[in-house]
């Protein structure tokens, strides 16, 4: 069985939420994470698509909002799931 790579945020509110790694994946050469929350009341349909940026030498991960590049990644993400 595959071992889960859970992550743990903080919210607006400063409640720890923790997220699961759905997939990573690369489009033009950038880097993203595609995370959904981890518990009883989520579905695949709540991820969130999250850039990879590099900041000063470290990894900062950045919520995709713009429209135009979330379509992207996630259209991506579609093909690899049914292209397998």
């Amino acid at each position: 069985m595959e071992e889960k790579e859970i992550m743990c945020f903080r919210d607006e509110d400063g409640n720890k939420i923790e997220m699961e790694a759905v997939a990573k994946i690369y489009v033009e050469e950038k880097e993203y994470l595609i995370l959904s929350q981890v518990g009883e009341n989520t579905n695949e349909d709540d991820a969130c698509i999250f850039r990879v940026d590099n900041v000063d030498g470290s990894e900062e991960l950045n919520l995709v909002e713009e429209d135009k590049e979330f379509d992207t990644v996630k259209k991506e993400y579609k093909k690899l799931l049914y292209n397998k």
